[in-house]
């Protein structure tokens, strides 16, 4: 049987070890990269005491850290070189090669808003997999509208890097992707993007991923790369090939692709095993049966109905014996030596074979470590499997193990070992009855009933393909770090740019899913300041919280103001979603846009609500200006209202054409720009200066309102070009056509109003098909109650829209009658009746909390907020902003 290389191959991967290419970096020069990177890892060694106090510093050996570490780029820890390499940068706009592709007055003042198509399919995204991944193209567009050449980009949750990725393919992107690009901010109206690399600082806790953006973030010899990987397998494959080999029908020898093995289970009537495979893989079509027979005694039973058999086995690892879960190989795939593929059931052989490796030691280093604390961590406890090398049987191991010793400190070739040596070669891979690709169920440490134990020779080198194709189109030098994103080592207001894609609540374990490729590593993540909800870390949706402000706020730190932040968001919690709001805006951002994400598409998608939190989000938010920031600190609070209004309306996208018509842009809606106005005085400590109806009135006394949005006389000089330009006669629509709330109810009625007025009956058949209300713990307010409280009845007894001075007589009385059901359930609370109130109204809570903040009441903020529903504090924005700042002062 042919191994992977002839012996042709063999004597061709002779590799030349010397590089002489002299290289100067941070001003320093030396005589070749090898001399560089000894240099800074000395360097490094000598910081490490220092850089353990910082948050963010991983588990592991100081050995360890520094062979995985290539300094000053990248750093298996805290980069203490960050700040040199910004301060460099920032001087080298001003060089040649910069300078004639930048604007001295360049300055962004609307954000990305329109849709992106991107897939995924491209040789970079595919090399190396990771939990989630935003494909580079589509951030390249937000990277093209914010910035300039040269310009620098921070990710502070880079994940595999692809934020640098999209930096560095600003610099050399194909002539089809540009095309496209170039050709969607025509047609958007946006400026022609200047095409130019930018620099990427990349930053994240995990040092798995770290260690795979740094390989997509630094140059490669390809041609090198694709030797010393090959030079290693091929070594490995002459130790081992006989591993991966089995018998022929005509007795010749044939290499296995992937054997199937199979759990065994317990007949719970007459006690026998069932092998899963034999009793309930249906091959003919093909198909997991639900219900199965026992071979022995033909009881039909469910997966749920049986036990799995458990075997006592010696774990010479760990010097343990210990019970695991019982299975057995029952399938094999293989090709002859004329590369046809087959499939057979093991036999004398082929259990011999295994026979002889379990019997054997493995003769390397592997990682033994018991996993980590979690949930899914420990999901296999009850099978055994409570230890790294337990992932895996003893053949592939061996192999991994084997390669592994052999890498040594070849950083790129590591890269692609990290690639399989989890998801692709360990236990967690499920076989696919025959169908295309075996694979692990994503997001899990779950291992299956019927695992694929795939050949690592022939998934080695098929992403080793991946990779020489994806190296072959990167080579910039991005900088690389674990930390957390709490603390970086840069200036204050040294970035020009962030786009980010941090982890979201418990959507998934991160630290708990790395683990395993860590272990291999030899560095794992310090989950100490990991962004998540987690029993197991004792974090709830507050600690998560608390985390992500302290990461928004360094983001602010370090952004130069005036300049924009994106963030992406994916979570379908109304209560996270708002966490992430609240962060925000507590460290000063201001949010301008939100638009959904479909990563499966890669599309953007306008949404009309920044609480739509069905699909993933893309935040805009901008740090103000330096001259709004000064006059906003001298000016009075009513100056200090409208000047507000201003800077904001100057950072909100103009209505873009799509579909032949122009679309809404509800941030340009009166009522979320009072709640922008609400929330920016109110993180600042700052009483609001005008009430609603008094803000109306300003709004339209200053600026022009047409089709529902409000704006600037030279923004709506643009609408109207817009309208103008593509014959647009139709008017987009604000109409509110769910009623999720109390106010969107009103603002439901109103619309319908504004034709003319209704009486009750025209208006309750429609309201009820819109009402959606259905929030556990609020109270369900009467269509009747919310014309009463809000609008104004005829003698006819029809319904009306109040005008200016009514509509403050009526804000009076609602806010009256509000408070009066709020000292209800105040009296309820203090007087001991009740330990918690099970239902209540949403808005009465709303008023009541503004009324205290406004006595300076903070204590009973606390108390009734603890009492109310917890879903209703943490999914509504407004009484969160509310209760975190009230627990603050308490």
């Amino acid at each position: 049987m042919s191994s992977l290389f002839t012996d042709e191959d063999l004597t061709n991967l002779e590799i030349n070890n010397t590089d002489n290419t002299p290289v100067t970096v941070l001003g320093k020069s030396f005589a070749n990269d090898n001399e560089r990177r000894q240099y800074f890892r000395e360097e490094l060694r000598k910081k490490l005491p220092e850089l353990k106090r910082l948050e963010g510093y991983p588990i592991g050996e100081d050995d360890d850290i520094i062979n995985l570490s290539d300094p000053p780029y990248y750093t298996a820890c805290p980069n203490p070189w960050l700040k040199d390499f910004v301060a460099e940068w920032e001087k080298e706009k001003e060089s040649p090669e910069f300078k004639k592709l930048r604007k001295n007055d360049f300055e962004v003042k609307d954000p990305y808003a329109s849709d992106v198509s991107e897939g995924k399919n491209n040789p970079i995204y595919n090399a190396h997999s990771y939990h989630t991944k935003v494909p580079h193209p589509a951030i390249m567009r937000y990277i093209l509208h914010y910035t300039q050449p040269g310009d620098i980009v921070l990710d502070g949750f880079a994940g595999t890097g692809m934020t640098g990725v999209a930096a560095q393919m600003c610099g050399k992107c194909d002539i089809d992707l540009k095309n496209k690009i170039e050709n969607e901010f025509e047609n958007l109206e946006y400026k022609k993007p200047v095409w130019g690399a930018r620099h990427a600082v990349l930053g994240d806790l995990s040092p798995i991923a770290s260690f795979i953006a740094y390989n997509y973030n630094t140059p490669v010899n390809a041609k090198r790369f694709e030797l010393e990987a090959k030079k290693i397998l091929a070594e490995v494959e002459k130790e081992c090939g006989w591993m991966y080999e089995t018998r022929h029908t005509d007795g010749s020898i044939g290499k296995i692709n992937y054997v199937v093995w199979s759990d065994v289970f317990i007949c719970p009537d007459c006690g026998g095993e069932i092998v899963f495979y034999d009793a309930a893989v249906d091959m003919s079509i093909p198909k997991v049966k639900e219900e199965f027979s026992c071979p022995n005694c033909g009881a039909k039973h469910t997966k749920k109905q049986v036990s799995k058999a458990m075997q006592t086995v010696f774990d010479k690892a760990t010097n343990k014996t210990i019970q695991q879960s019982k299975t057995v190989p029952v399938l094999i795939q293989y090709v002859d030596k004329k590369g046809k593929r087959h499939e057979k059931k093991p036999d004398e052989f082929d259990f011999d074979l295994i026979k002889k490796i379990e019997n054997s030691d493995i003769p390397y280093w592997y990682p033994k470590d018991e996993m980590c604390e979690g949930r899914e961590a420990h999901r296999n406890d009850k099978d055994g499997i409570t230890n790294v090398h337990q992932f895996y049987t003893k053949r592939n191991l061996w192999i991994l193990s084997s390669i592994r010793d052999r890498i040594n400190d070849k950083n790129k070739v590591l890269n692609v070992f990290d690639s399989i040596d989890t998801f692709l070669t360990s236990k967690l891979v499920r076989y696919n009855q025959g169908k295309r690709g075996n694979g692990n169920l994503a997001g899990t440490l779950y291992v299956p009933s019927l695992i694929a134990e795939s050949n690592v020779f022939k998934l080695f080198v098929g992403k080793l393909n991946d990779f020489i194709k994806a190296y072959e189109k990167l080579g910039a030098k991005n900088l690389t770090l674990i930390s957390s994103a709490e603390n970086f080592n840069i200036s204050d207001n040294s970035i020009d740019y962030i786009f980010t894609d941090p982890p979201f609540g418990a959507n998934i374990n991160y630290s708990e899913l790395n683990f395993i490729q860590e272990a291999w590593l030899k560095v794992k993540t310090n989950n100490k300041e990991e962004a998540i909800e987690s029993g197991s870390q004792n974090k709830g949706l507050f600690e998560y919280q608390n985390i992500m402000q302290k990461c928004f706020a360094e983001f602010y730190r370090v952004l130069k103001p005036g300049h924009w932040i994106t963030i992406e968001f994916s979570n379908t919690a109304a209560s996270v979603w708002n966490s992430i709001q609240l962060g925000l805006n507590r460290v000063g951002f201001v949010i301008a846009n939100v638009s959904s994400l479909d990563k499966q598409q890669g599309s953007f998608k306008a949404v009309t609500t920044p609480t739509a939190v069905k699909q993933d989000l893309v935040i805009s938010c901008y740090k103000p200006s330096e001259t709004f920031t000064k006059q906003f600190m001298i000016q009075d609070s009513r100056a200090n209202t409208w000047s507000f209004v201003s800077e904001h309306l100057e950072h909100l996208p103009i209505p873009a054409v799509k579909d032949e018509r122009t679309t809404s842009v509800i941030e340009r809606s009166p009522k979320v720009l009072y709640d922008r106005l609400i929330t920016y005085f109110f993180m600042r400590g700052l009483p609001v200066p005008l009430d609603a109806a008094d803000f109306q009135e300003g709004l339209r006394n200053r600026y022009i309102q047409e089709d529902g949005m409000i704006f600037t006389s030279a923004q709506l000089n643009q609408y109207h070009e817009l309208k103008k330009k593509h014959n647009i006669t139709d008017q987009p629509s604000l109409f509110v056509s769910i009623i999720e709330s109390e106010n969107d109810a009103i603002q439901w009625i109103k619309e319908k109003l504004e034709a003319g007025p209704l009486k009750y009956q025209d208006i309750q058949p429609d309201y009820r098909k819109a009402y959606t209300i259905n929030r556990k713990g609020e109270v369900e307010v009467e269509l009747k109650d919310v014309l009463e409280e809000n609008f104004i009845q005829e003698s006819d007894g029809s319904w009306r829209i109040p005008d200016m001075n009514e509509q403050k007589d009526r804000d009076a009385l609602r806010t009256k009658a509000l408070l009066k059901i709020w000292e209800d359930y105040c009296a309820q609370v203090e007087s001991g009746k009740v330990k918690k109130l099970k239902d209540v109204r949403l808005e009465a809570v709303k008023a009541g909390f503004k009324d205290s903040y406004q006595k300076k009441d903070f204590k009973r903020i606390v108390t009734i907020g603890d009492k109310i529903p917890e879903n209703l504090l943490t999914e509504d924005e407004t009484l969160l902003n509310y209760y975190d700042i009230a627990s603050s002062k308490v």
